[in-house]
């Protein structure tokens, strides 16, 4: 499956909002698969996201092989890490952590992914990471070395959006963090889209339908949603596809 980020926006053209389901391979079951993944299945869900901040050796591969036996979905990876690049997978978020000043996370392990990444058909979709504080500290912190912004200093994330806009991102993605205490707000989703010209993807403390809703009125192209399920996968019920 290729041509993601056409599609991505041909849905924004068409005014239809998309959300990813994030599986992360360190805390997901594949003996559950086919019982999550059919109600991902009968939910809104457009995309499948894998991965995680610390993830070991070839469980992101298996993950997927055996995620693609139960959905139709573009499955599409979300690395921590180069060992986590699988060819059974659609696509990849080429990350750079443009919030942080880590050169390794802003160039450095892109250049290690090289070769790995020439070996795949994978559809490669450069995207600028923003790591936004939240209220608690998060994996990506931890693994990375790296500060979130300060949810109070919107012109900063307006300005480093923007920053990742010139420098020829394709995606934006504003992240509060798994498990985040909170979502990134309202002001801050909004501001950002009003001032970049790519597809916007907010996640991170998404945990009801009022704060999915909120986030895709103020400006989210996508969401990602991936503890919310984890903890009750009765949250799909509320995003089933309407028939």
């Amino acid at each position: 499956m290729k041509n993601i980020y056409n599609n991505i926006l041909q849905s924004i053209s068409n005014d239809e909002k998309l959300l990813a389901v994030l599986i992360d391979p360190d805390k997901f079951s594949i003996s559950t698969a086919e019982g999550f993944l059919n109600r991902v299945n009968k939910s809104v869900a457009t995309h499948i996201f894998v991965g995680g901040s610390e993830v070991e050796g070839q469980q992101t591969g298996i993950l997927v092989k055996a995620l693609r036996r139960f959905t139709q979905l573009p499955i599409i990876l979300f690395p921590g890490d180069v060992t986590q690049v699988t060819n059974e997978a659609d696509g990849i978020l080429f990350l750079s952590l443009i919030s942080g000043r880590n050169s390794e996370y802003l160039i450095g392990k892109h250049v290690k992914s090289v070769s790995r990444l020439s070996e795949t058909e994978l559809e490669i979709i450069p995207t600028g990471y923003m790591l936004i504080e939240n209220g608690k500290e998060t994996a990506v912190e931890r693994v990375t070395g790296t500060k979130p912004l300060s949810r109070v200093n919107i012109q900063l994330i307006e300005d480093t959006a923007k920053a990742g806009e010139f420098l020829g991102m394709k995606l934006m993605y504003l992240e509060a963090g798994s498990g985040a205490t909170h979502p990134v707000t309202a002001e801050i989703i909004s501001k950002v889209k009003k001032n970049i010209q790519i597809p916007l993807i907010v996640g991170g403390g998404i945990r009801t339908k009022q704060q999915l809703d909120e986030a895709y009125n103020f400006g989210a192209d996508l969401v990602v949603i991936g503890t919310a399920f984890e903890e009750n996968e009765s949250f799909f019920d509320s995003l089933k596809k309407k028939i």
